[in-house]
């Protein structure tokens, strides 16, 4: 499975999937290992599209379009 073709998503919910496959599967060592190695690779690209996204939010917020929500808890009130 290519990395680079999945959007954040994606890359996020097949790192759960490898982690309940090796919690509870129990999968042998080389299958343990090439799991644990796709799952880090997916941990890179989702830290990097977090990083690049949170880097444009901070330009957005700082050219004066819009303002950054700080704080707010958006779950208070539903």
């Amino acid at each position: 499975m290519n990395k680079k073709q999945l959007n954040f998503e994606k890359s996020l919910k097949r790192l759960e999937e490898i982690v309940s496959e090796i919690e509870n599967a129990a999968p042998d060592l080389d299958k343990a290992l090439v799991l644990f190695a796709e799952g880090a690779e997916l941990v890179k690209s989702c830290s990097a599209k977090l990083s690049e996204t949170k880097k444009k939010i901070e330009i957005i917020t700082s050219s004066g379009k819009t303002k950054l929500f700080k704080g707010q808890n958006f779950n208070e009130n539903r």
